[in-house]
């Protein structure tokens, strides 16, 4: 940058670098997507052109950002997880944030199209981001636990409101009514009692969400004489899987820096 006696104004200028040897998690949200979501015409409890379009935004995201060692998504929202040695960007809050969300965004409206292609964007859609750092491996853990619940949680409730909604005639209001104070268990019931619906044979994605890992994969390559031979690389794969219990953690113990 070309000095002038206007430099001074950098002085101003703070950069928040994160606290190091800490896990990094940015996580994005949908910003105003229960009106994006109407105007959009998305199926409700759950669009899977829409779930399908937001793993397709954190995969470039992903890709381009290779320090990510995990991602989970869930409704309009995704997580991306650095490990405690990541270096990207000087570990600068601003950085991080801002790159991130620019980026899913523009992947988001790039593919829109490719998932809803006989639905025009009738306005922009918005994220918002923050990241928080948490200083080990158990409150990162918790951290995922807690979307992943979340992500149960508002699904089953979810699943239960449209039904009585768009299957049992009531209004929006009086099906909040018939579900407050309701337990898993009287969902579970309502939903087989009254609907026929077996919730435990809803699709992975709705139940459990979007984990994003790089996994090794063997591809073809051609060798120095063209010859077609395999060779192992590692790209990001997609998985609706259960990352509360310690099996997926001991399936993949590079994501914390373990050797298998």
């Amino acid at each position: 940058m070309a000095k002038s006696k206007y430099t001074y104004v950098r002085d101003f200028e703070r950069e928040e670098r994160l606290l190091p040897n800490t896990w990094l998690v940015v996580r994005i949200d949908g910003q105003g997507f229960t009106g994006f979501t109407t105007k959009h015409g998305f199926t409700k409890p759950n669009d899977i052109r829409a779930l399908h379009l937001m793993n397709r935004a954190a995969k470039v995201v992903m890709e381009s950002m290779v320090e990510i060692v995990l991602a989970y998504g869930e409704s309009d929202e995704y997580s991306f997880v650095f490990p405690k040695k990541a270096k990207a960007y000087d570990r600068r809050a601003s950085k991080l944030i801002t790159l991130l969300v620019s980026k899913f965004t523009a992947a988001y409206v790039f593919y829109w199209n490719e998932f809803f292609p006989d639905t025009p964007l009738q306005f922009p859609p918005a994220f918002d981001g923050r990241v928080v750092v948490y200083p080990s491996d158990r409150i990162m853990r918790d951290y995922l636990c807690w979307r992943q619940a979340d992500c149960h949680i508002n699904n089953m409730y979810n699943t239960c409101f449209w039904l009585l909604v768009n299957q049992g005639g009531m209004s929006q209001r009086d099906a909040e009514k018939r579900l407050n104070g309701t337990l898993s268990r009287d969902k579970h019931e309502l939903l087989f009692s009254e609907f026929g619906v077996n919730y435990n044979h809803e699709q992975e994605i709705f139940k459990k969400g979007s984990v994003l890992l790089r996994e090794q994969v063997p591809i073809d390559v051609a060798d120095k004489d063209g010859n077609s031979i395999q060779r192992q690389k590692k790209v990001v794969q997609i998985q609706h899987c259960d990352i509360i219990g310690d099996a997926f953690w001991r399936e993949h113990l590079e994501i914390l820096g373990e050797q298998a």
